[in-house]
């Protein structure tokens, strides 16, 4: 794969972003899940969540070849899993005197807004943040339906699916039984730290200098 023909992953944060990292990652990619520099977005071949999930129409300009995975998910799954992540998240958010990586904050206050507290407890509002961007990815790549693909990791059928919109082949054992019975679920219980725990040689620092 050319090091310009990028694979963004597009879904809302609670998703999977990680399963498909983690999955692209044993397939030999180098994979950023969030990319906050931009050496990060020049060296990673595939990038997730921030800012992928809120800038990929930039991204599509810039990369031009770039391939683009949008990731959707029962919204009775996702509901109290995003309300618990962003409930944690809200103070590092909005507060000025540090907290989270800026580019994070920018993404997450214009796609969850108003980013209060009380708008993650109403489930309307949140079904609402979805739906949009649910819409407006789907409105941008309807001229280009070749460069972007939808999945439900929670689905079987997903992995195989990613392989043949990646053109790739199941060429060992384990590949082919991850064909037959989907990606590995990652982060369960509201968890949001396995990422960091992964250990590989093809994983991108988001902050890369």
């Amino acid at each position: 794969m050319q090091e310009n023909n990028k694979i963004f992953i597009i879904g809302l944060p609670r998703t999977g972003t990680t399963s498909i990292c983690v999955a692209l990652l044993n397939l030999g990619y180098k994979v950023a899940h969030t990319a906050y520099t931009q050496r990060c977005i020049e060296t990673a071949q595939v990038i997730a969540d921030t800012p992928v999930f809120c800038d990929y129409q930039t991204l599509a300009q810039q990369y031009p070849q770039a391939k683009f995975i949008y990731l959707q998910r029962s919204l009775e799954l996702w509901l109290p899993s995003i309300r618990q992540l962003l409930q944690r998240m809200h103070k590092n958010i909005v507060r000025v005197d540090g907290g989270f990586n800026p580019i994070l904050k920018r993404c997450y206050k214009k796609v969850f807004s108003p980013f209060e507290l009380y708008s993650f407890v109403d489930d309307d509002f949140l079904i609402r943040c979805y739906q949009k961007h649910q819409q407006e990815v789907g409105t941008y790549f309807k001229t280009q339906p070749q460069d972007l693909l939808t999945i439900d990791v929670s689905d079987n059928n997903a992995y195989a699916r990613m392989l043949e919109f990646l053109s790739l082949s199941t060429s060992d054992l384990e590949n082919t039984l991850l064909e037959k019975q989907g990606f590995q679920k990652i982060n369960v219980g509201g968890k949001i730290t396995a990422w960091n725990n992964v250990k590989s040689e093809f994983k991108i620092d988001s902050n890369l200098k």
